[in-house]
């Protein structure tokens, strides 16, 4: 069944487009919601007559696209994981970690849209992260994954034998009948 798309719909197209689309994909989900119309010859001279407007839409978001991949591709992000000591991250880096530190810094990316070569990180160092934004601009992310610095831990106290235990169990308890016999 072929449709014109009222608007821009996710995974199939964008307003103005003609989409050849399964007939109750069309009836339950696009006409219902009004984000297309069957395509007619009526349809069609209505899509025509509006077709700069469309155009100039697309225009704005293809600008709009062109600032933001300049603004991604400015900008370096600082990513730090806990590693260990060879530089191997204990969990990984992945498209919704860039996300998040995106949103943090005034991005508003569908974390889809976010490719990593390989699916993750798992290793410290600098790497690259590739963002579609619109129709075929691709903006291509730097950042920086660090390690996190732990503090040294403790030096671990040998294991007490079950026999050191009960002694001290023992020492505490002649402690405490001590204490309460003294009347304190």
């Amino acid at each position: 069944m072929k449709v014109i798309l009222n608007v821009d719909v996710k995974y199939l197209g964008e307003e103005g487009d003609i989409k050849n689309v399964a007939k109750g994909y069309a009836r339950n989900y696009l006409f219902p919601r009004g984000l297309a119309v069957l395509c007619t010859p009526l349809a069609m001279a209505d899509f025509e007559a509006r077709k700069d407007e469309i155009e100039e839409r697309k225009k704005a978001k293809r600008q709009d696209a062109a600032s933001i991949k300049e603004r991604l591709e400015a900008l370096e992000i600082k990513i730090t994981m806990p590693a260990g000591p060879n530089g191997k991250l204990y969990g990984a880096v992945t498209t919704q970690t860039i996300f998040e530190e995106l949103l943090k810094c005034g991005f508003d990316i569908e974390r889809r849209r976010i490719e990593i070569q390989g699916n993750t990180i798992k290793s410290v160092g600098n790497h690259t992260a590739n963002v579609k934004l619109y129709e075929n601009t691709v903006a291509t992310l730097k950042f920086n994954v660090e390690a996190m610095i732990e503090e040294e831990k403790e030096e671990k106290k040998p294991k007490k034998s079950r026999r050191e235990k009960e002694e001290a169990k023992e020492e505490n308890a002649e402690e405490k009948t001590e204490k309460s016999s003294s009347g304190e």
